[in-house]
């Protein structure tokens, strides 16, 4: 079983922002297609995927569903596999504590996943 496609919609071009949360999706799943998942996280994304493929929502109201769903899938690969995108603890951690410490612990994680081969070539 294999991560589904997301359709293109009419009019992304249009809503830069709308636009940019797509491809940066696109790529998401692009990178997250390169790993071994298990069964059920496929199932996950894919259930995922579908909501949006099969959506009347336009505008601003579909780019709030697009990343809804991108930080669904980044928090359960992350909870579940431990596969992280590039910069996520950095922006994790800044958010959490003192930014110089923030940053210097997140970057450190950072590291240490990109060593592990758990970084997803894909920045957030």
């Amino acid at each position: 079983m294999s991560i589904i496609e997301l359709k293109e919609k009419e009019d992304i071009s249009e809503n830069l922002k709308l636009n940019r949360i797509y491809i940066q999706f696109q790529e998401l799943l692009k990178e997250v297609r390169k790993r071994e998942l298990p069964h059920r996280i496929i199932e996950f994304v894919n259930q995922d995927i579908e909501e949006i493929n099969s959506t009347s929502l336009i505008g601003n109201e579909l780019r709030k569903l697009v990343k809804q769903k991108q930080t669904k899938i980044i928090k359960l690969l992350e909870k579940e596999l431990k596969i992280v995108p590039k910069g996520y603890y950095k922006k994790l951690w800044l958010g959490l504590v003192n930014p110089a410490i923030g940053s210097a612990l997140g970057s450190r994680m950072d590291k240490k996943a990109f060593e592990e081969g758990r970084q997803l070539d894909v920045k957030i």
